[in-house]
């Protein structure tokens, strides 16, 4: 048990600086691009809740939401690929 500790502290470091460059990687990448965001039409749920407990749901107009063409959120966007599986939001009030 004693040589795994090392081992896994080693695998912890590595695991942990190849994220690390992954999310530096896709900023810069995103920071390259002329134009890194894109639009996305979305539709947002409210959901209300009742006085019997329970939750009645209205739709909203559907909107159109700027995300950015990445792995990862930046820019404080969404990513598309996000967005374009997630296209119902949920409000709650």
């Amino acid at each position: 048990m004693q040589t795994l500790s090392p081992l896994l502290s080693r695998i912890a470091t590595v695991l942990a600086a190849l994220v690390i460059v992954l999310y530096f990687g896709d900023y810069v990448v995103v920071r390259l691009r002329s134009n890194p965001t894109g639009t996305c039409q979305i539709t947002k749920l409210y959901a209300v809740p009742q006085k019997d407990g329970k939750t009645e749901y209205e739709a909203g107009e559907p909107e159109t939401q700027t995300c950015v063409n990445s792995i990862l959120p930046h820019l404080g966007y969404s990513p598309c690929w996000y967005l374009k599986r997630h296209k119902n939001q949920q409000v709650n009030m």
